[in-house]
């Protein structure tokens, strides 16, 4: 059975990954609200990746594979996070939206592919974000707002570490012990979930651990 997230609890949840995004940008350009980065851009791609790990050919045997399928989906809320700080839209009705994913229905594979080609789509023609094309995925899938706030946390993590060994100029490791970053944060991040628990700190120094660099 699926627990309820509180409106306090969605409302804090939104307004901790809102404060990481943040300083993550500010990593990337202190100035990143002005720069006019092309955030939509970054999200039809991401859609594209994503469909790619779920599978979409019908000539070839593909099986799923959500963890990564769910870590796109957090790539796009980061990118999307951005856009919605801003212009100003990160409001706590942001909050009550995302929460409304655990009421799931009976999605398909089907159902979920078409929920991502029109966030592609509307991100396309408006240029933008729109939230509730990005729950609709959320809910297809499906994935839980714990489930997103987790494994943001999880991801900006990473992307803070990348940052810290060279990612901006060249010289970051992607693959380690020929596997993508990506898998060993979900392999990180499963092993902290048994023990409960965990803060930012802990999956950047399993992170550490395991870098090749």
């Amino acid at each position: 059975m699926i627990m309820q997230t509180t409106k306090e609890q969605a409302i804090q949840m939104l307004n901790t990954m809102a404060s990481m995004q943040d300083e993550h940008n500010k990593h990337v350009h202190p100035d990143w609200r002005n720069e006019g980065y092309e955030y939509y851009r970054a999200i039809w791609v991401e859609c594209a990746e994503m469909l790619d790990h779920f599978g979409w050919k019908w000539w070839k045997k593909q099986t799923p594979d959500l963890d990564q399928v769910k870590l796109e989906l957090v790539d796009i809320w980061h990118f999307a996070l951005s856009e919605l700080l801003r212009s100003g839209q990160l409001e706590d009705s942001v909050a009550d939206l995302l929460a409304q994913s655990e009421i799931q229905d009976e999605p398909s594979a089907d159902s979920f592919r078409t929920s991502i080609e029109q966030l592609a789509e509307s991100t396309l023609r408006t240029r933008s974000f729109v939230l509730d094309d990005f729950v609709g995925a959320m809910t297809k899938l499906p994935m839980t707002y714990a489930e997103l706030y987790s494994m943001y946390v999880g991801k900006n993590v990473l992307n803070n570490f990348r940052q810290a060994h060279g990612y901006k100029d060249g010289t970051y490791q992607k693959l380690w012990q020929g596997r993508e970053d990506n898998e060993h944060l979900v392999e990180v991040l499963n092993a902290l979930e048994t023990r409960g628990t965990f803060t930012p700190q802990d999956v950047y120094q399993q992170l550490e651990a395991r870098y090749p660099g």
